[in-house]
C-alpha cells in the first residue's frame, strides 16, 4: 500500500493522540469541608483517551523512539508494566500501526489484562509476587534475546517520561490554578509523573510545597505504585526533588476511593483513593489561618478496580 493511501489512517491516529492532555481539574469539596482554609484540586486523568495519566508519558517515549530512530515501521514496542502504561502503549501504538508487546505481573486486576487484551497485545504474564520488578527483569530476558527485533523504551529510565510532565501536565496545573497552586501531592511508581510535574512547578514558583507519597511497605494493594526501599528504584526517580515523601497505606486508599464515590460522584482508582488521603494528612498539619490550594493527580477511573473486594467491604 502506498504512502498516499496510508495518509488517511495516519491522520486518524494523530488527531486522537491530539487528546492527551489537558484534562480536568476537579475541586473536591464535601470530603475536604473539615479544612476551610484549604482548597482541594484532582487532575481527572481518565479524560485521557487511554484512560489514565500514563498516556503522556507513552505518547512522549514512543515520539522520542520515532525522532531518535530506534522506533521504525516493523519494530515492536516492548516494556514491563502494571496494566496503565502497558494500556497507553496499546492505545498509541494501534493509533500508530505499531505491535506492542507487554510483560505484566499476574497480579493485575482482571480488568486491565481484558482491555490489553481487547487491544490486541501480546501479554507475557509474570509472577504476580514480583510485582513490576518481576516483569522488568522478564521483558530484560526478552530483549536482551533479540534486541534488533523490538523497541524498549523502559519507561522506569525513559528522560521522555517525566518530560511529558514538565512540559505538560505542571503548565496546565499552573494555567488552571491561575498560578495559586501552593502545594504539589502525588504518587511513586516509575516516579515520572512526580519527578517531572515537580520540576517545572519549581521553576514557576519555588514555594510550591512538592510533596510525594509511596505504600507503606513492600506488600501492598495500591497497584503500579512501589516501596522504593524494597523496589528496583527506576533511574529517572530523584528523591531530591520531594520537600516531603509520606507512607500510604492500601486500606485508607480502599476506604477513600469508596467516599470519593459516594461524596463526590468522581468513581477514582485506587490511588487516587491514597492520594486523597494524604492531601488530607496534609492539610491536617497545617495552621487554620494558612491559605491553601493542594493539587494531587487521580491517574485513573475507578473502572480497572470493580472486582476488588473492597467496595463490598464496610
Amino acid at each position: 500500500m502506498s504512502a498516499q493511501h496510508r495518509a488517511p489512517d495516519a491522520l486518524i491516529g494523530q488527531r486522537l493522540l491530539e487528546r492527551i492532555g489537558n484534562t480536568p481539574l476537579l475541586k473536591i469539596e464535601r470530603i475536604g469541608a473539615d479544612f476551610p482554609n484549604v482548597e482541594f484540586c484532582a487532575k481527572a486523568e481518565w479524560f485521557n483517551p487511554g484512560g489514565s495519566v500514563k498516556d503522556r508519558a507513552a505518547y512522549s517515549m514512543i515520539r522520542e523512539g520515532e525522532r531518535s530512530g530506534q522506533l521504525r515501521p516493523g519494530k515492536i514496542i516492548l516494556d514491563a508494566t502494571s496494566g496503565n502504561t502497558g494500556i497507553a502503549y496499546a492505545m498509541v501504538g494501534a493509533a500508530l500501526g505499531y505491535r506492542v508487546k507487554l510483560c505484566l505481573p499476574s497480579s493485575a486486576s482482571p480488568e486491565r489484562k481484558s482491555i490489553l487484551q481487547a487491544y490486541g497485545v501480546d501479554i507475557v504474564f509474570t509472577p504476580g509476587g514480583e510485582g513490576t520488578d518481576g516483569a522488568i527483569r522478564r521483558v530484560r530476558e526478552i530483549y536482551n534475546a533479540e534486541p534488533d527485533k523490538y523497541f524498549y523504551p523502559d519507561q522506569y529510565s525513559n528522560p521522555a517520561n517525566p518530560a511529558a510532565h514538565y512540559s505538560g501536565t505542571a503548565p496546565e496545573i499552573w494555567e488552571q490554578t491561575h498560578g495559586r497552586i501552593t502545594h504539589f501531592i502525588a504518587g511513586l511508581g516509575t516516579s515520572g509523573t512526580f519527578v517531572g510535574t515537580t520540576r517545572r512547578l519549581k521553576e514557576l514558583n519555588p514555594k510550591i510545597r512538592c510533596i510525594s507519597f509511596q505504600p507503606d511497605s513492600g506488600f501492598h494493594g495500591l497497584e503500579g505504585m512501589k516501596h522504593m526501599a524494597t523496589a528496583i528504584v527506576p533511574p529517572i526517580y530523584d528523591a531530591s526533588l520531594a520537600d516531603e515523601d509520606w507512607p500510604a497505606r492500601t486500606e485508607d486508599a480502599h476506604r477513600m476511593v469508596k467516599r470519593l464515590a459516594r461524596e463526590e460522584g468522581i468513581l477514582a482508582g485506587v490511588s487516587a483513593g491514597a492520594a486523597m488521603q494524604i492531601c488530607l494528612d496534609v492539610a491536617s498539619r497545617l495552621p487554620r489561618e494558612e491559605r491553601a490550594l493542594i493539587v494531587t493527580i487521580f491517574p485513573d477511573s475507578g473502572e480497572k478496580y470493580l472486582t476488588e473486594r473492597f467496595w463490598s467491604e464496610e
